[in-house]
């Protein structure tokens, strides 16, 4: 059970990283006109989803192995996994943003990607929180 414990925290690590490090491109994508830096920008954040989206499938088949096959649970595990369809949910949204790049019809500015950056630190603390104090 440790070794499945160790990867599946060595996953959702490294799929956070992509989380947190994607919306910070796009920040910089909403401020810059350049288009040489634009299109680096943009493939930077190509290659960055596909393999964050590599990342995030062993995570939750990680996930999914401890708590079906170890039996872990409890109330706790329900809010859980409710945060991470919420996860799932927003790595799809970077997916829709990046497309409005790639089309040039983005609309929002780079403030608003600062804050949309911010979602997933928060998600984030919430999971760790749930896991560590179990608090129902």
């Amino acid at each position: 059970m440790l070794v499945v414990k160790s990867l599946h925290i060595l996953f959702v690590t490294s799929w956070f990283a992509g989380l947190f490090y994607l919306p910070r491109i796009f920040v910089n994508l909403a401020m810059d006109d350049n288009p040489a830096v634009r299109e680096r920008l943009l493939l930077m954040a190509r290659k960055l989803y596909r393999f964050m989206t590599i990342l995030m499938i062993p995570a939750l088949v990680f996930g999914l192995w401890l708590w079906l096959g170890y039996g872990i649970g409890g109330g706790w595990m329900h809010a859980k996994l409710a945060l991470i369809v919420v996860l799932i949910g927003y790595h799809h949204m970077c997916k829709a943003h990046l497309k409005r790049f790639e089309a040039g019809t983005n609309t929002k500015s780079h403030v608003w990607f600062r804050w949309f950056n911010e979602v997933p630190v928060l998600l984030m603390l919430a999971v760790i929180l749930l896991v560590v104090t179990k608090p129902f």
